[in-house]
């Protein structure tokens, strides 16, 4: 999927290389199939992690895997609305989120690392679907996300399969092509 914007390099912004082929060259069903695909695979990877091994965090300062599934439950959450809400709206204008403050708030930690893997997964398998049915007529709607510069809607779905797959590498290793965070 990378290939596809090979050698596109939008100099001097905040976007990520994959990132911008999302917004140059794919369409929601193509993001959403990506999206698909990935919990698909993830999945029966995540369920072999012990719970006593999600827990653990790696340093001071750094999430443990249930904190970072716990993570991309909140982004899940957060950006099913931006997704409809744009998609209804015509345009988006959403607030950015506290995501250590939400973290501690919800103690991941704490919960079994079964129920956030199910839950993971069946929100994002259900993502999946949303994302599916944006109409194309979509893609170019603005969203602005915490008071920053505008995106579209389409770039907006590319960038949430980036950032997963960025977060479950550094619960799998790297299985995931991504420069999700890379300056371009």
């Amino acid at each position: 999927m990378l290939s596809k914007c090979k050698g596109r390099v939008l100099h001097g912004s905040w976007l990520s290389n994959s990132v911008l082929c999302y917004a140059l060259g794919m369409s929601f069903p193509e993001i959403a199939s990506d999206l698909s695909q990935t919990v698909l695979a993830c999945e029966p990877l995540l369920r072999q992690v012990r719970n006593a091994d999600a827990t653990f965090r790696p340093a001071a300062g750094k999430w443990s895997k249930k904190e970072i599934v716990g993570h991309l439950i909140d982004s899940a959450a957060n950006n099913h609305q931006r997704f409809v809400r744009a998609a209804a709206q015509g345009s988006l204008d959403f607030p950015g989120y506290e995501q250590e403050k939400m973290i501690a708030v919800q103690n991941p930690n704490v919960a079994s690392w079964e129920l956030l893997v199910e839950l993971w997964s069946a929100y994002n398998r259900y993502l999946a679907y949303v994302v599916g049915q944006l109409p194309a007529t979509c893609a170019q709607t603005p969203c602005v996300i915490a008071g920053r510069a505008p995106i579209t809607l389409l770039w907006l779905a590319g960038d949430y399969v980036e950032h997963m797959k960025h977060h479950l590498n550094q619960i799998l290793g790297n299985r995931f092509p991504t420069a999700y965070g890379a300056k371009a």
